[in-house]
Order: C-alpha cells, then structure tokens, then sequence
C-alpha cells in the first residue's frame, strides 16, 4: 500500500505531502466476480473534465441504464473538474485520501500507471461477455498500457487536422491544393495576413506556451521530443532545429502565423487555417465555408498525430470491483458508440466514415474517413512522459528565448535539453 504512495510522490510533481494512495496493489487482473454489496451500498464518484450539458447528460444516462440491473449502486457521480488544474485537482485529491473511483486522464496517464495506481483492465476486459477486447485498435491503447497489461480504456482518440476557412481564402484569392505541405500552409497564409489583415495558420492551444501541440509539426520533420524509452532529448537534433526555423519564420518573416501576443480564432472567423483536433469541430456554427484535411506534409511526407484520454479505475478506491464492473459496462460496444459522437472511438468495428458521421453534423463521412479513419492506424500521440508538469514548465521556460526575431534556433533547443536531461535521466 505505501509503496505506491511513495511512488507516486517521486512522480507526481505537484504533491508535496502524499498520504495512502491505494489500496493493496495487484501484479494481476482482479478476479472478475459479482458482486456481494448490500443493496444501494454502492456509490462511485468519476472525476472528468468535461463541462458539456450535452456530455455530461450522456454519461447519467448510460450510468441510470447500468443501475437498473446493479442493485448494490446507489448512486453514479460524474464530478467536472476544470481542465485546465484537473491534474492538480486529481493528484491533490488523490494524496488527501479523497480520490475518485474511477477517472478521466491524459498525459498523468504515465505517472498514474508508474506509481502503480490504477487497476489492471485486461482480464476483466477480456472476460466480460460481449466486450470483444480484440476490436481495440492497437495503434490507440500504448500510452496507457505497461506491457501487454492496459490500465485506462482509451475512450478518446483526436487526430489533428487542418481545419480551413474557404471565405477567407477567396477574399484573399488564394487556393489550396488536395494535398497541402506545410509550405503551400505557410506561402497562402503569408498571403491572406498581407490581404485580409487576417492571420494565416494557427497552432491551436499553443500561445507561444503550450509546447507540446507543436509535435503536430516536427514530426512532419521527422523529429521527437525524445526518444521511445523517453531517456534520451530529441530537441536538440538537426530535424529539430529545421522544424523550429520553420515556425520562427512564419511568425517572423512571413507573419503566416500570429506572433507573440498576437490573438486569432479559426473559428470566430480569424484565420485561413487552423491546427486542431477533430474534436473541436463541434466548434464550427456554419458561420463561413469549411474544409478539412489531414495535417500538411512535411520533409518527411505525410503524417498523422493525434492527442487521447483515457478512463481508468483507482487502487484507492473502496469499491475496485464494483468501478472496474461499471466501467467495462460504460465502454462496452453499445455505449462506446454511443461515447462516439462526442470522442473518436478506439474500436475498429466504430472507425468508419459513415459511422462517425451518423453522430456528427458538422464532417461528412467522407471528411471523417480521410482525417480520422485513415490517420488513427499510424498516428502518434502527443509527447508523454512521466512528471509531466515538471518537463512541461522546463521545456516552456527554455523555449521563451525562441519567440523573439534573433533567436538563436539551435542554441534555444539544446537549452531545453540541458534542464530535461536530468528529469528524463530518472
């Protein structure tokens, strides 16, 4: 029991003082058995970070479903955390012994599973009557998987896409060809900031601060933030540097993209273009003609990134059993289908175009083929590691130097190497 605490206090940056975190650990799957709860004895408590009427009245209802033939439930709570501290929120609730049973999570994922925190989902997964384990795509489940063992069901899995505003670009006369490069992105944004006023490309949720979006650029580059054992920087190679004087260039010669301070909103009708998750088409109200593609090429060719959450069970939680039972109902076939019209599913049998779009009024089918279908087989996710606020706040602190026009590319990369090596050392 008090060796996950302490685990978890060595990873988990944001807590200082740590209590017991989980119950006793498992090496193993739980044994899948029915519960003996006395009737209405059961209430479980999952934390998410959405807001969304819509959402939120989705998940009551699957829970309602689940309790009519669970007697043991009294009550299903989804608690809405604000996005931007649920992991201070969860961490903090987590260490003062108030954790929720069961909860949403992205990039803690890695921390969660290393302080050994969650509870193991294959077997009761793969036992469950109708579940079928094998439709999960396995391109999707690695980020919350140790092994062959998977810790958090991969409810949610975006790819970015290039997300176009076609009235901007005919005010501005410009066109953009079937299968962009991020230099066609660039020139035409360049173009329409020189025409319209307007910006020309925006890196969603990056505001010269949140660093990790960018890999929805380098990696067209071919560059990592580091290596696949996460023991190595990447920052600091040549594809690296590459991909960063790109994007120095536009914000500073060709002014394709906001500089510094400079706000723009795709979807109020701001820019040409955007890089977003597929997700955030829900933000589309049909204000101006639209367009989406896969990301743009780059050096390297095409490519695919996405970003994901997942949903797991907590150690700490009094009712394992009665959570990791909810949950395998919550993600089963029927309710993961239903999950899809807000979340990209990581079901094969979910993953067509014309499926996807039975949920979606704002992508046709064929949009959501080509930019999520096609991509999710061989995207990569956002980078993750483990202390993910503490490289987080590094990284964004050293990359300040490079938002200035005589930055010095490569000089400004191999600082952020020099202050995560240690962090990525341990």
């Amino acid at each position: 029991m008090m060796n996950t605490a302490r685990k978890l206090l060595g990873t988990v940056a944001v807590i200082a003082t740590l209590g017991v975190v989980a119950g006793c650990s498992s090496a193993g799957d739980p044994t899948p058995v029915r519960t003996t709860a006395a009737p209405g004895s059961v209430d479980l408590r999952m934390t998410v970070w959405t807001s969304n009427e819509a959402q939120l009245a989705l998940f009551d209802g699957i829970a309602d479903a689940y309790k009519k033939d669970h007697a043991e439930i009294g009550t299903i709570t989804f608690e809405s955390l604000p996005f931007a501290d649920y992991n201070t929120t969860l961490t903090t609730q987590i260490a003062g012994g108030n954790a929720p049973d069961l909860a949403w999570m992205g990039d803690l994922s890695r921390d969660l599973i290393t302080a050994g925190a969650l509870v193991p989902l294959t077997e009761t997964l793969k036992s469950t009557e109708g579940w079928d384990y094998d439709d999960l795509l396995q391109s999707v489940v690695g980020q919350f998987s140790d092994g062959d063992q998977l810790y958090a069901y991969p409810f949610s899995n975006s790819p970015f896409a290039l997300y176009v505003n076609e009235d901007v670009l005919a005010q501005a006369g410009q066109t953009l060809t079937s299968n962009p490069t991020w230099d066609e992105v660039s020139e035409i944004g360049s173009a329409v900031h020189a025409a319209t006023g307007k910006a020309g490309f925006v890196i969603r949720d990056f505001d010269y601060s949140g660093w990790n979006v960018l890999a929805t650029v380098w990696t067209g580059w071919g560059a990592e933030a580091w290596n696949a054992e996460g023991t190595q920087c990447g920052f600091d190679s040549e594809k690296m540097a590459d991909a960063f004087a790109f994007l120095h260039d536009a914000a500073f010669e060709k002014t394709s993209m906001p500089g510094p301070g400079a706000k723009a909103d795709f979807f109020a009708g701001d820019s040409a273009f955007t890089i977003a998750q597929v997700s955030r088409a829900a933000l589309l109200d049909g204000s101006f003609s639209y367009s989406v593609h896969p990301l743009p090429a780059g050096p390297v060719g095409e490519y695919s990134v996405f970003g994901q959450a997942g949903v797991g069970v907590l150690q700490s939680s009094p009712h394992v059993q009665e959570a990791t039972d909810f949950l395998a109902y919550l993600t089963n076939p029927e309710n993961a289908e239903q999950l899809a019209q807000f979340f990209p599913p990581p079901r094969q049998s979910l993953l067509t175009g014309e499926k996807l779009a039975a949920n979606n009024p704002k992508l046709t089918a064929p949009q959501l083929q080509q930019v999520v279908v096609d991509q999710l087989p061989s995207a990569v996710p956002l980078p993750n590691h483990t202390r993910p606020a503490e490289i987080a706040q590094k990284v964004k602190t050293a990359l300040d130097a490079m938002w200035t026009p005589d930055a010095d590319v490569p000089a400004v990369l191999s600082s952020v190497c020099d202050a995560i090596n240690p962090l990525l050392s341990k």
